[in-house]
């Protein structure tokens, strides 16, 4: 398991769960968003902030590996590092793990990018900077 500069610990809830009584798979990318969001606060980011501005943060590709499924009442955390991966995407590599035995459940890489008032990508000078401060290198 490798390091992360984020880590949010949840739980799965009754009604997050199908028919089959695993975590159904639309859920999972609900959980990586949360975590996202709860990462940018940490740092300093405010998302509501910045859309207030006109600058809308936004999703542009989700790749998702599920490798394991969780079930209801399982406890889990999803681990979070940030990479610039150009001058107008950033990546945000995530992995759910459940808690009680570390068993990779998931593995999540997250493009965005950001849309200005006329919805081109556009990164700003402070989030430019905000980015550059809290980007991370990741050896894949």
């Amino acid at each position: 398991m490798q390091s992360y500069n984020f880590t949010l610990s949840m739980s799965v809830r009754d009604y997050e769960c199908d028919m089959q009584g695993i975590v159904n798979n639309s859920v999972y990318q609900n959980y990586l968003e949360h975590a996202r969001h709860e990462y940018l606060k940490a740092v300093g980011m405010d998302f509501k902030m910045y859309a207030q501005e006109g600058i809308n943060l936004v999703v542009v590709r989700a790749e998702l590996d599920y490798k394991f499924p969780l079930e209801s009442g399982d406890r889990f955390f999803v681990g979070v590092n940030m990479v610039r991966e150009s001058r107008l995407k950033f990546a945000f590599y995530q992995d759910i793990f459940r808690e009680k035995d570390k068993k990779l459940i998931l593995k999540a890489k997250i493009t965005g990018t950001a849309l200005n008032q006329r919805g081109r990508p556009a990164i700003p000078e402070e989030l430019d900077a905000a980015l550059e401060r809290i980007s991370t290198t990741i050896i894949a």
